[in-house]
């Protein structure tokens, strides 16, 4: 049961924040339409950048689901801390993952405003971390499993 509410608070999780942060918002900003490239390969590298980027995100919030046995909202944390997969390399994935599908649709569609977008995401994601995510995470906090 516990797998099982992990899975589902994940997938809610999924559609409200990054679906809002990286689906919804450049969407409505392009619409989906192609304006004119910015540079003669932004639709090659911005098409990268989601095709890299959706892979990490969704593989981020299964392994919160399945091995941390939680979500990333605050409300179900995971029990376990997760250090496997892009976790062992990049201590938030899905932050870099979700500027990346930002950043790929701005270049894809040519939406400088969606490329601003992503740049005022980006420093949300860079000040939470400086200013809420470090602090709450204690020195005292690693013999105890909570960071890394």
């Amino acid at each position: 049961m516990q797998r099982a509410a992990a899975i589902i608070g994940s997938a809610i999780f999924l559609v409200i924040a990054p679906g809002t942060l990286a689906v919804y918002v450049p969407w409505y900003l392009t619409r989906w339409h192609f304006a004119p490239p910015l540079f003669p390969i932004a639709r090659v590298l911005g098409a990268a950048l989601i095709v890299a980027g959706l892979p990490i995100l969704l593989d981020s919030f299964a392994r919160f689901a399945l091995q941390g046995l939680g979500t990333p909202a605050p409300v179900m944390p995971p029990k376990r801390l997760v250090v496997t997969g892009f976790y062992r390399h990049v201590r938030n994935p899905m932050y870099v993952a979700v500027t990346a599908l930002i950043a790929g649709q701005g270049l894809l569609f040519g939406g400088v405003t969606v490329l601003e977008y992503g740049a005022i995401v980006w420093a949300g994601f860079f000040l939470f971390v400086v200013a809420y995510e470090e602090p709450a995470q204690a020195p005292g906090c690693l013999g105890k499993g909570l960071i890394r």
